[in-house]
């Protein structure tokens, strides 16, 4: 037992030193020094871009239906200011029929390079069609097509139906600039809470959360 302590403490050591510097030694300021968590976020944001991580801007998005029943996937960060976290879908899709039914939905980041996780959670809502076509036309062609040729979350039966579709939509806007699907578009979420978890040696790792108030944003330390 004590050579598995003292492995596992090793370890943890190791972990230490391979992201020094980026949080593990010296962990989160006191919950009172940093009043804006979307400045928090952007800092964490960018660092987790640099550290060459995999698609950092991933985020798992948990929705649920009218009756409480929850799902998860993964999905792409598109944008964040001061009013939340953008995101994109079809608009026939499970998650977007769940939170057009239940608008509250979570998020979470984790950077396993950076021992940090960023969980979220509050309103959501769709954002406008200009600002939905804003982001489509940044889009490339190819992804353009996908997004009308897809019926995302129906029924395919098999591969051959999707390819088919996309090459009558290649064909319907050759020549073309490829128009916003009207069932296509994003939503944006409006946090009330955001809790920062950056990990520590031996597992006595910060967190501190944020939550929205009348004054702002409150935020205070929990135990790991």
């Amino acid at each position: 037992m004590t050579e598995h302590l003292l492995f596992m403490s090793f370890i943890s050591s190791i972990k230490t030193l391979l992201t020094l510097g980026r949080g593990v030694t010296g962990g989160l300021p006191d919950a009172t020094e940093d009043k804006d968590p979307i400045n928090l976020f952007r800092v964490w944001f960018e660092e987790a871009k640099k550290s060459g991580i995999l698609l950092p801007e991933a985020m798992s998005l948990a929705t649920a239906t009218p009756d409480g029943s929850p799902s998860v996937r993964m999905v792409l960060l598109k944008d964040v200011d001061l009013h939340g976290f953008a995101f994109y879908t079809n608009y026939g899709s499970q998650k977007a029929s769940e939170m057009d039914q239940n608008p509250h939905a979570a998020l979470c980041f984790h950077w396993p390079i950076l021992q940090r996780q960023v969980r979220i959670s509050g309103k959501v809502e769709r954002v406008s069609e200009d600002e939905s076509r804003d982001y489509f036309v940044t889009r490339s062609r190819a992804s353009q097509i996908g997004s009308w040729a897809s019926k995302q979350s129906k029924n395919l039966s098999d591969r051959a139906e999707l390819e088919a579709r996309v090459r009558d939509y290649s064909e319907k806007f050759s020549g073309d600039n490829v128009p916003l699907p009207m069932f296509w578009g994003g939503y944006r979420l409006e946090p009330d809470q955001i809790e920062f978890w950056q990990g520590r040696v031996d597992r006595l790792h910060d967190r501190i959360v944020f939550k929205r108030s009348s004054n702002g944003w409150e935020s205070e330390r929990l135990y790991p």
